[in-house]
């Protein structure tokens, strides 16, 4: 297991602000008074760790199979619903929306449901509700990257919401126009809870394996297949 990169600022930053603190309370702890010296410093690394483990890149093995549709989040899925009409690009007739819940405690490193072509990337201003909040879907801050899956013999449109909550303030996703994503490879991230939607054509080619309630690993669990 690593680090990811996408929180090089907040585990790197905040890892020679632990040091220096620790060398402090060290001279402390030696010099002034043991308990005195200790008891922060061990506290001082314990924030660190669980500051850093948010940030883990967990090794992911991908499903052999690839009709099938990962999932582009750990989590739980809160909902499935399907719509008439679906506003983003590339999406005709009944859509399926997919709403996965990440806790503080979830990986939250973004992976590419299937082989990906991205063909738009819409970023909308919002607010910063609760992720399990009904509302957060249309009114949070959120980022879309929309494009053409790829499936051996089969090729649909394809998209992935982003949603800030009410502790993650960032979204990363270092996709964009044009870009090809391999399944299951990681293309961003949203920092400290949040909401990650996939979307996909409610057609007969395309069955949901998943339910809601369901624990799902990004990357390794299937949310879909391919028929």
């Amino acid at each position: 297991m690593t680090l990811t990169r996408y929180g090089i600022r907040e585990w790197g930053g905040g890892g020679i602000i632990a040091l220096l603190l620790l060398l402090i309370f060290i001279v402390v702890a030696v010099y002034v008074n043991p308990i005195i010296g200790s008891v922060p410093a061990i506290l001082t690394a314990i924030c660190w760790l669980a500051m850093a483990a948010f940030f883990r890149n967990p090794v992911r093995l991908i499903p052999d199979d690839p009709s099938l549709l990962v999932s582009p989040a750990d989590g739980v899925i809160r909902d499935i619903e399907i719509f008439d009409s679906c506003p983003i690009e590339g999406f005709e007739g009944k859509t399926v929306r997919i709403g996965i819940f990440l806790s503080v405690l979830d990986v939250h490193l973004n992976r590419a449901p299937c082989d990906l072509r991205v063909i738009a990337k819409t970023y909308r201003e919002g607010r910063y509700l609760d992720a399990r909040h009904p509302d957060c879907s249309k009114e949070n801050e959120a980022l879309t990257i929309a494009g053409i899956g790829n499936v051996p013999g089969h090729t649909f449109p394809v998209a992935v919401r982003q949603i800030s909550g009410a502790i993650a303030r960032r979204i990363v996703c270092q996709a964009g126009i044009d870009s090809e994503l391999e399944r299951g490879s990681i293309y961003g991230m949203i920092k400290f809870g949040s909401r990650t939607e996939l979307f996909l054509p409610a057609t007969e080619n395309i069955s949901v394996t998943a339910a809601i309630g369901d624990r799902v690993y990004a990357g390794k669990t299937a949310l879909a297949k391919v028929l």
